[in-house]
């Protein structure tokens, strides 16, 4: 892109009286250089089948093309109107609870053939009126596509014809591969297929959860396929992706592969939403970002979505908005687009805060969005594609969450299901506070040996190429960092027979028979371990050294002899094996001795800052310092000589401010600190 992108989603549909002209100019004071429109409009666009009104399309499209903002269409897909359910009802979806009834967003059966010929019809309408404009910038296809848990016949008709190419019509080999033996799940004809919503064999569900994320992948290749037909070579392709949820963005969707469905797409995009106010650290936006980065192997990518006020518990301390802005293009992001506007004035997402509020009058959020908004105008150009080179990356699996969905973990302290995106976030938690950048890998990604240190987290359901890939990684001069339950099962959850942890034994240089959940917290002892209480916080693998250097055991008459953390030399790398979940202090203490081992430079940790960078157009290196706090926090600029972009310390703000390396900055509450080498 030839600049960022800072945007709103905007709905004239939606607007209790006409202000078109009134928007535009408050947009244009806040700098807003890009609307995202059209999404989710679908029964505005076709009150009746058949019947098309695109008026506030056009009607957008010829003010926003006047103004010079440019637009990004969405699909109308993702809602569908009234009259379809009603024409027909089998477009709802079949779940596992029954069949939807309408009322919310995104409860149709993405593969049936009366909903894809709607779909199609109306996305070729919107093309004709849209796609030539010169306004228009791009596509977004549907919105946070997942596949809804639609399981009805002709789902579960496509899946078995999934399964006898999979296993190349051998029902033998499929009943053993999942065992369905057991309790008498044996299928003897593929014709005896029963419904699968009610299976309890683990192997066959997760097989079906899989299968339902490759529906995902074929329809928004359909959708890019029809839109590839309209879009100019200037235009690009993008959807916005959602995360996991906990109350706000957390892991690894599991509803979809990001990895596999981002191949429909020119430009990865995604939707980041996170605490605010005292509970804004920046983690949730790395995170997003570093897996929408990686979709696209470090191409750069589009936040479509991310909080203007959000919550009513999310509504932005001063300076916050700032700093998150510049959080996201820090991680390589090339825009910043609010959901949404304003404020809607009733339906489901009324209390959703735009950048405006329900009164459209001007407020702090977009008072502060205009602040945003002219220095991205002022040195936006040496902000923009911003590229990263990292040295870790997190191996991370659909097919592994899934797998832990099927047979969950405990966590000792919160007594509940340790899932897998709650081991992911603590590691990758812990490698954030640590000021390192991380990037994202999937089974499937061909890079491994573009990084020095790879994370890897409960690989419970894995091929045995993956395993052998990492093993030749570490042979090769590589490092691992492998927790618990990696490797335990096949990609088909099928258990394996050998001495675990199976294919990566001689990498690791450890063994273990035995695994448990103790009724009571389990201490740590060792050399790694912190001064301290330090202890095991999920259920514990019973390891036996082969090899390996015992880097802490556990502290308990009857355990003592086992082995908790451990590390091998193997090859020319090395193997880190953690057999349960630490705490958040020795899990920092183990990651310090890997990424010392591996040569990368840990001098930024103790900042009190965030520090991200990369190198622009320009071949220079610019450096964020986010200050994710309400104090002054002081670091040292380690960089060369460098311009100070966004001045913000005691004084005025001084013109091409020059920074020397080794000098001292002074990042305010909530504040941001932006320097650009001068020399590439």
């Amino acid at each position: 892109m030839n600049h960022l992108l800072f945007g709103v989603a905007y709905y004239d549909e939606y607007m209790p009286y006409d202000r078109l002209d009134e928007d535009i100019r408050m947009m244009k004071k806040a700098g807003i250089n890009t609307v995202r429109i059209a999404e989710s409009t679908w029964s505005t666009c076709e009150p009746q089948p058949g019947v098309f009104d695109f008026s506030h399309v056009e009607r957008v499209l010829d003010a926003m093309e006047k103004a010079g903002i440019c637009v990004i269409i969405g699909t109308p897909t993702y809602a569908i109107p009234t009259w379809m359910a009603k024409l027909h009802p089998e477009v709802m979806a079949v779940t596992n609870e029954g069949q939807n009834r309408y009322g919310h967003r995104q409860l149709m059966d993405i593969t049936s053939s009366a909903y894809r010929f709607y779909a199609e019809r109306v996305i070729r309408k919107l093309m004709n009126v849209s796609a030539h404009r010169k306004c228009v910038i791009g596509f977004q296809l549907d919105n946070e596509t997942k596949h809804y848990g639609t399981a009805g016949p002709n789902v579960q008709l496509r899946f078995v014809k999934y399964l006898r190419e999979k296993f190349h019509d051998d029902l033998d080999a499929m009943n053993r591969e999942f065992g369905l033996d057991y309790w008498s799940n044996r299928l003897n004809s593929w014709e005896d297929f029963v419904d699968v919503r009610g299976t309890i064999n683990g192997s066959l569900g997760a097989e079906f959860e899989k299968f339902q994320r490759t529906l995902v992948d074929e329809f928004l290749m359909w959708q890019a396929d029809i839109v590839n037909e309209y879009r100019r070579e200037d235009q690009f392709i993008t959807h916005n992706f959602d995360l996991d949820w906990k109350d706000h963005s957390f892991g690894v969707q599991p509803d979809v592969d990001h990895f596999h469905a981002a191949k429909a797409l020119t430009t990865a995009g995604i939707d980041i939403y996170h605490p605010t106010q005292d509970l804004l650290t920046g983690k949730e936006i790395a995170l997003g970002g570093a897996i929408a980065r990686s979709l696209k192997n470090g191409a750069n990518y589009l936040v479509l979505e991310t909080e203007a006020q959000g919550y009513v518990t999310w509504v932005p301390y001063k300076g916050q908005l700032r700093l998150q802005a510049y959080s996201h293009l820090s991680c390589g992001s090339n825009s910043v687009m609010y959901w949404h506007w304003h404020s809607i004035h009733n339906s489901y997402e009324t209390y959703w805060k735009g950048l405006l509020s329900h009164d459209f009058a001007e407020n702090e959020t977009y008072k502060e969005a205009c602040v945003i908004g002219e220095e991205l105008a002022r040195f936006g150009d040496h902000l923009v594609n911003l590229k990263k080179k990292n040295d870790v990356a997190m191996l991370v699996s659909n097919e592994a969450l899934t797998a832990l969905k099927w047979f969950p973990l405990d966590s000792l302290l919160s007594k509940m299901d340790m899932g897998y995106n709650d081991i992911m976030r603590r590691i990758f938690d812990a490698v954030f506070d640590m000021n390192l950048e991380c990037d994202f890998l999937w089974p499937d990604s061909e890079n491994f040996d573009d990084y020095k240190v790879i994370l890897v987290p409960a690989l419970y359901a894995v091929s045995d190429e993956v395993l052998h890939r990492l093993t030749r990684f570490v042979e090769n001069g590589g490092h691992i960092v492998v927790t618990f339950k990696t490797g335990f099962a096949n990609e088909n959850n099928k258990v394996s027979t050998e001495v675990q942890p199976r294919i990566l034994r001689e990498c690791l240089g450890i063994c273990y028979h035995e695994f448990t959940l103790p009724r009571d917290i389990v201490a740590l002892k060792g050399d790694i371990i912190p001064e301290g209480e330090h202890k095991a916080e999920a259920f514990m693998e019973l390891v036996i050294p082969e090899g390996a250097e015992v880097l802490a055991h556990y502290d308990h008459y009857n355990w003592n002899s086992y082995a908790a953390i451990t590390r091998n030399h193997f090859g020319k790398g090395t193997a880190t094996y953690l057999a349960t979940l630490t705490d958040e202090e020795t899990l920092k203490a183990v990651l310090r001795t890997i990424m010392n081992g591996a040569g990368i430079d840990l001098s930024e940790e103790t900042a009190g800052v965030t520090i991200h960078r990369g190198v622009n157009d320009y071949g220079r290196t610019v450096w964020y310092y986010l200050n994710y706090s309400p104090e002054e926090k002081k670091v040292i600029y380690h960089g060369r000589r460098a311009v100070d972009l966004v001045w913000e310390g005691s004084a005025e703000p001084e013109t091409d401010q020059k920074i020397e390396p080794e000098t001292e900055l002074i990042a305010a509450p909530w504040g941001v600190r932006i320097l650009e080498e001068e020399q590439a």
